[in-house]
């Protein structure tokens, strides 16, 4: 496997390993196990504005991107992993994996639905199954927010960072609610409040 050119990451049955695959998972109750390949750590990068780097090169075709991220999954620890039946390689991924590149939304008030288009064109409806967070920079309180694309294998999530332009448009749309006895900017989407931030006590 690893004569395969860089310009092709499709060569092989699943993504290249660098270190020679390792069979895992032993049969069970006598019957032979299906034997997955432990491919250790792979070549792969996802920067942060969610582009797939391949042994340092920009993974061009889109077809490539949404395909490796079909089978993009999250242990226990958080780490990331490309798994298929029959191999599993680990990757780097510099934030989260995906981005949320558009907004669109239908309703108003508690019927609002706010759906976003990720880069790799999957559409993600935010609700009790797809909320949205906001992360803040220790040192700067600047924000940074999130929407689950899907659930990782533990407590964490494999998620979408949502892009500065939208994240301005649901600003836009934000409506003043009490969460917990504080007044919180948020949006409503799928019947859930989802806070972006407390609003400044009056003076």
């Amino acid at each position: 496997m690893n004569n395969v050119p860089a310009q092709n990451p499709l060569a092989t049955p699943m993504m290249l390993s660098r270190p020679p695959c390792q069979p895992v998972r032993p049969a069970i109750e006598g019957r032979p196990a299906r034997q997955r390949a432990e491919c250790g750590d792979l070549p792969f990068l996802i920067k942060r504005d969610a582009s797939w780097l391949y042994r340092g090169s920009p993974i061009g075709r889109k077809e490539m991107v949404c395909l490796f991220a079909s089978v993009l999954t999250r242990a226990e620890d958080g780490s990331f992993w490309l798994e298929t039946p029959a191999e599993r390689g680990r990757i780097e991924v510099e934030d989260a994996p995906f981005l949320a590149v558009e907004l669109n939304w239908s309703g108003s008030g508690r019927q609002q639905k706010l759906s976003f288009r990720t880069n790799v064109d999957a559409v993600i409806t935010a609700g009790p199954d797809h909320p949205i967070r906001v992360a803040h920079d220790l040192l700067t309180c600047e924000p940074t927010p999130y929407i689950r694309v899907r659930p990782g294998a533990g407590r964490f999530d494999i998620e979408a960072r949502i892009g500065r332009a939208v994240y301005y448009e649901l600003v836009a749309l934000g409506v003043v609610e009490q969460v917990f006895g504080r007044q919180m900017l948020g949006v409503w989407s799928g019947g859930r409040f989802f806070p972006l931030g407390e609003m400044p006590a009056e003076r």
